[in-house]
């Protein structure tokens, strides 16, 4: 048995062996020459994984004689699938296996180890990392932003004319001091209304002239407080009502003067057919038409005014100012809102400022965004670091993400847990929270920034449908450009994985990686000239991955031409 084992056939699925995830699987096809099995013996076949120092048992694989009755005349023929987990440390190992041979007795004797498959390639882990800060919207607007004034004067029936007691009632006091305060005004709408009745009615520019009366009021009010040329650059809307039921029933519905059988009937005359005219008619016939008469029709006598005028602001630059005052501690934490706070820190530069207004806000309501956005700090200040301080800003961020978790466990909470995560090499963790994030109904932007992180995790672990389809949806920028043109590669759509890198460089034309699995694209498709152009860019830009290419497995077919090449 163990002499014919020199002529047994065993074939290895990817050969070399690849990384997928965290784990290289090996599908495995094993067959035996005739005569190798006798009768009540056992041959096992041990897989291993060597380098270096190190052994791994990767699976066994058994051929009794008892399920093979033919073995005498035939070959036997066995296959299996194995994995084990990757350690960075062993990728230039062999794959190995070895068959004992077992008597009936159990005796047994060891055949020689066989190397079936070397080395692994890791061309997965060319993964570009996705770290996205998420802050929270601070809820300030810095645009001009219109804020209404609504006042609306009646008329006497069939009248146009503004009445004195309208003015000198406490709304047009009100109105006046409006007008006097000389606000920074962008239009006036004034909407012109009659009631129903036909002396209302006959008159069919009663409407406007309504209208026109407050605008003539309106600019005599501005020539009285000496507007000059801020009356120029305000628009007077006027909108004339005519024949027009909308308020009217809107009154009626707030109205409690008549019952609801008695509202049903007026509803139904107007809403029915015929003219308005006609309707108005109809209405007189109804019981309830004295109450309506009294109580809704001289609140339809009207022109309505709204006047939209520019909310007054600070500056940008004095909120900048105080917030950086009120981080010092030398101005009252409630000199700004906490939107014109959060405004503030998200429009220095300068992190540690950042980090100093976003303190100050957590101590002044300790809102789930303060918290979260000084987490999203931390991160930002983590990525920028190394060693040790780049641990403990990691550790600060997560601290100040589950102070923000605990209050509201909010889509940027968990996209900041992510990259957390991720920086820290817990894919698995990374994962769930990205994946719990994107549940919570993030905005579009976030979403597209959360689909660049779950697009490359999904590449670590080895889903690289998943992955291509998630990010497109991300982001465009050069780091998820090559994470799709590796998605594809990975999955054997290599032509679209050229293109894939050429859209990563054509965004940043130094960027060596791209160049470098555009090589592999290449080298898969056995375009000869293709590879080696690619990998004279890459290696132009990045001279150290020379040592990475003639080590690479994935050039292994090549290795002559390669080394030529970059000799």
């Amino acid at each position: 048995m163990v002499k014919l084992a020199e002529t047994q056939q065993v074939d290895v699925v990817p050969n070399p062996l690849e990384l997928h995830g965290d784990s290289v699987k090996v599908d495995m096809s094993v067959v035996l020459p005739a005569k190798m099995l006798p009768q009540k013996y056992v041959y096992n076949l041990t897989t291993y994984y060597k380098s270096g120092e190190s052994d791994v048992e990767v699976g066994k694989m058994t051929f009794d004689a008892a399920d093979f009755p033919d073995s005498k005349t035939t070959t036997s023929r066995k296959s299996d699938s194995y994995s084990f987990l990757y350690d960075p440390a062993t990728s230039q190992g062999v794959l190995e296996v070895q068959g004992v041979a077992v008597d009936q007795k159990g005796k047994t004797k060891e055949a020689p180890r066989a190397e079936v498959a070397k080395g692994i390639i890791t061309t997965s882990t060319l993964v570009e990392d996705e770290l996205y800060p998420a802050y929270a919207f601070h809820g300030y607007n810095d645009k001009e932003e219109l804020e209404p004034t609504n006042v609306d004067f009646f008329f006497d029936q069939g009248s146009s004319l503004l009445k004195s007691s309208e003015t000198r009632s406490q709304k047009g006091k009100d109105f006046a001091a409006f007008i006097a305060d000389k606000n920074v005004t962008r239009t006036v709408t004034i909407t012109g209304t009659h009631s129903p009745e036909g002396t209302e009615t006959v008159n069919s520019d009663l409407s406007e002239d309504r209208a026109k009366s407050i605008e003539k009021y309106y600019r005599s009010q501005m020539r009285r407080y000496d507007y000059k040329d801020l009356a120029d650059s305000i628009n007077f809307i006027l909108k004339p009502v005519v024949e027009d039921w909308t308020a009217f029933k809107d009154a009626l519905s707030a109205y409690e003067g008549v019952s609801d059988t008695q509202k049903s009937e007026i509803l139904k005359v107007v809403n029915g057919t015929g003219v308005f005219a006609d309707k108005e008619k109809a209405l007189q016939n109804l019981d309830s038409y004295k109450a309506i008469f009294k109580d809704i029709y001289p609140g339809l006598r009207a022109a309505k005014t709204e006047v939209l005028t520019v909310k007054v602001k600070k500056s940008n630059a004095e909120i900048a100012i105080l917030a950086k005052q009120v981080a010092e501690g030398t101005a009252s934490a409630d000199t700004l809102s906490t939107p014109e706070l959060m405004f503030a820190a998200m429009q220095t530069p300068s992190l540690t400022e950042r980090e100093a207004i976003f303190l100050a806000v957590t101590k002044k309501d300790g809102s789930w965004q303060a918290h979260n956005n000084l987490g999203a700090l931390y991160l930002e200040m983590a990525i920028a670091a190394e060693g040790d301080e780049k641990t403990s800003k990691i550790e600060m961020a997560i601290t100040q993400l589950e102070i923000a978790a605990n209050k509201k466990d909010a889509a940027e909470v968990q996209a900041n847990m992510a990259t957390a995560y991720t920086l820290q090499g817990d894919k698995a963790q990374a994962y769930d929270a990205i994946v719990a994030g994107l549940a919570k109904s993030p905005s579009a932007d976030h979403a597209a920034g959360m689909n660049a992180v779950k697009g490359s995790l999904e590449i670590k672990r080895g889903e690289y449908d998943e992955a291509f389809e998630t990010l497109k949806t991300a982001n465009e920028s050069t780091s998820v450009a090559f994470n799709r043109g590796l998605a594809l590669l990975l999955n054997k759509d290599y032509e679209n994985a050229v293109t894939g890198f050429g859209n990563a460089t054509e965004q940043d034309a130094e960027f060596a990686k791209a160049y470098y699995a555009s090589a592999i694209a290449s080298a898969r498709l056995r375009n000869d000239a293709d590879m080696l152009a690619s990998l004279k860019s890459a290696i132009e830009i990045d001279p150290e991955l020379k040592e990475k290419a003639l080590n690479d497995l994935e050039f292994a077919n090549y290795a002559t031409q390669v080394a030529e090449a970059l000799n």
